[in-house]
């Protein structure tokens, strides 16, 4: 490692024990599409970035504040305890349940099930994000989604809108919608990002490659990991000019969305990275094609064991959300994981 990296080069940080983040941290030096990774303890850090001093030391200062900074609450959900989101997917295509909570009433039923069994937030969508799918028409969204929410939300259970589109943000924020989960990080709609400065629910942004149609069609990075830090860092630049706090705004990898199995390994290997960044880092990897494919072959409901797997490994590296669609199962895990490393291991501490 040198005392002072090229000016072209670009910083990033990644703890090594999210759960205990005076430790190692790992520095990474990136100059286009090349990279090094140096393990160094914690002071050692700070010592390098003070003999570099100027924007240096100033990026490092940043980085290891954002990893420190305390994350949530968000939408009233604390964040000191990883929470579960469970998916209500109010289509007839979904990858994941093959529409069987189309029908409003079954996906009013499902939600409120997944709430008893240890959801935190009931994430319901309208439009299937499976690669090759095509959305509904703008108004058939809305028909789709708002009587689900306005009934969960009715029976005081915190909801998040999955959509892409400001008008159907819109409705779903007046039927009592809390929180906005848009895989576009607020890019889809030329509306999307007025919105959510005008309103005060936290916005989740997810990187995607591509569009759904189009995003498994031989994805390509210069380095996943990084790639995903810089796009998730320029979208919360562009929320925080536009008013957006950053205490508003959750992150996501965005796991499948235009990744082949490998960027999806490496992204989880490098989740921790994303403390960077700030903002509280939300993980949805549940019945994904890479774990049937990691496996042997399992169709999407059957990709359960896989689905908790990676999802206690997100909790391990300080993710303070996981989307799933087993929210029981899902909950039941992490009370044994968190019970067998102890209570003052398993809570989350950013």
């Amino acid at each position: 490692m040198t005392d002072s990296p090229a000016d072209a080069a670009r910083l990033y940080l990644r703890p090594i024990q999210a759960a205990d983040l005076d430790g190692h941290i790992e520095l990474i030096t990136r100059e286009g599409a090349a990279s090094t990774r140096t393990l160094l303890a914690r002071n050692a850090v700070e010592a390098w970035a003070g003999k570099c001093g100027g924007a240096r030391e100033a990026r490092i200062t940043s980085l290891l504040k954002n990893i420190d900074s305390k994350r949530g609450p968000i939408a009233g959900v604390d964040l000191e305890q990883p929470r579960i989101m469970a998916v209500v997917n109010v289509t007839p295509d979904s990858f994941s349940d093959g529409g069987k909570n189309y029908d409003p009433d079954v996906a009013i039923r499902a939600g409120q099930d997944m709430a008893k069994a240890g959801a935190d937030i009931i994430d319901v969508g309208g439009v299937s994000t499976r690669p090759g799918s095509s959305p509904p028409s703008e108004a058939e969204e809305l028909a789709r989604v708002l009587p689900v929410i306005r009934a969960l939300t009715e029976d005081g259970l915190t909801v998040s809108i999955d959509t892409r589109r400001a008008a159907v943000m819109v409705g779903a924020i007046e039927a009592g919608a809390k929180i906005i989960n848009d895989i576009s990080a607020l890019l889809a709609d030329p509306e999307s990002l007025g919105f959510a400065a005008q309103c005060d629910a936290p916005i989740i942004l997810m990187h995607m490659q591509g569009e759904p149609e189009t995003m498994q069609q031989a994805p390509v990075y210069h380095h996943v990991s990084l790639d995903i830090f810089d796009y998730l860092e320029a979208r919360i630049e562009i929320c925080l000019a536009a008013g957006i706090s950053r205490d508003r705004l959750i992150v996501d990898p965005g796991i499948g969305f235009g990744k082949t199995i490998e960027h999806n390994l490496q992204i989880l290997r490098d989740l921790a990275l994303l403390h960077g960044l700030g903002c509280p880092l939300l993980v949805g990897l549940s019945r994904k094609y890479f774990i049937a494919a990691l496996s042997a072959g399992e169709p999407a409901p059957e990709r359960l064991p896989g689905s908790i797997a990676g999802a206690l490994h997100a909790i391990s590296q300080g993710a303070q959300i996981v989307r799933v669609h087993d929210a029981g199962e899902t909950s039941q895990a992490i009370k044994v994981w968190q019970a067998i490393r102890g209570d003052n291991e398993g809570n989350q501490t950013n």
